[in-house]
């Protein structure tokens, strides 16, 4: 534990003492904030002392903001060459791919952490509905989850960072919009099937102040599959 944890806190310094990390932080935090403040739909037009907007323009933006933050978690060790002389430390695959989620994981936390002030600014303004919000949190966090789990995959599978991005938003696509399309055409059993693998399903119930088990056991899957996923393909590549 203590390696992954040596792990984790080397990948949050590294962005912490990076211009990248910060530019990162605050591109996710202006947007956020212009959306929930100064849109068409910001919280005052709407009328409503709820996060809503916030939650709305938060779950598109980690579609962007995580695939930019998890890019280089094994691209650049590939091109550089420090993962292989990382791997001359008593450490397995399984550990430094786990040590990066809980970094790359760390830093979503402290980005999230920084909207609390809408929270505190909406309570302010009027009566909050505290459960769905504190729900709406619990279900950015379990979305930024599987998002960091499938940047860290498409990570692995280059030397490029860009490649890494572009492999991340491309499967992200497939539990954005294809699974909800095909929701949408198809009809019966399996067009709930489809509904279901959607993202964009289970984060609504989230939004709304109801926190399902099916939706975080799946959510969680997608996260342990794509890690999963990572670890298999390192390991392939060493014995290549």
């Amino acid at each position: 534990m203590n390696k992954v944890m040596t792990i984790a806190n080397k990948e949050l310094n590294i962005f912490l003492d990076s211009l990248s990390g910060y530019v990162i932080l605050v591109l996710f935090l202006g947007i956020t904030g212009f959306f929930t403040w100064l849109s068409a739909n910001n919280i005052i037009f709407v009328g409503q002392a709820d996060l809503m907007p916030f939650f709305s323009v938060a779950f598109w933006t980690l579609f962007f903001f995580v695939p930019a933050l998890t890019m280089r978690s094994f691209a650049e060790e590939q091109n550089s060459g420090t993962l292989e002389i990382l791997l001359t430390h008593p450490v397995s695959f399984s550990q430094i791919v786990v040590g990066k989620f809980i970094g790359d994981t760390l830093l979503i936390l402290i980005a999230l952490a920084f909207t609390l002030i809408y929270y505190l600014t909406v309570a302010l303004i009027g009566p909050i509905d505290h459960g769905a919000t504190i729900s709406g949190y619990i279900g950015l966090i379990f979305i930024s989850l599987a998002y960091i789990s499938i940047g860290i995959y498409a990570s692995s599978l280059t030397r490029n960072q860009i490649v890494a991005f572009l492999i991340a938003i491309g499967i992200g696509i497939f539990f954005q919009f294809i699974f909800q399309i095909l929701a949408s055409i198809s009809s019966g059993s399996l067009s709930e099937l489809f509904d279901f693998l959607s993202f964009n399903y289970h984060y609504q119930n989230f939004a709304r102040g109801v926190i399902e088990i099916k939706s975080v056991l799946y959510l969680l899957t997608i996260t342990i599959l794509a890690l999963s996923l990572a670890v298999v393909n390192l390991n392939s590549r060493r014995y290549k």
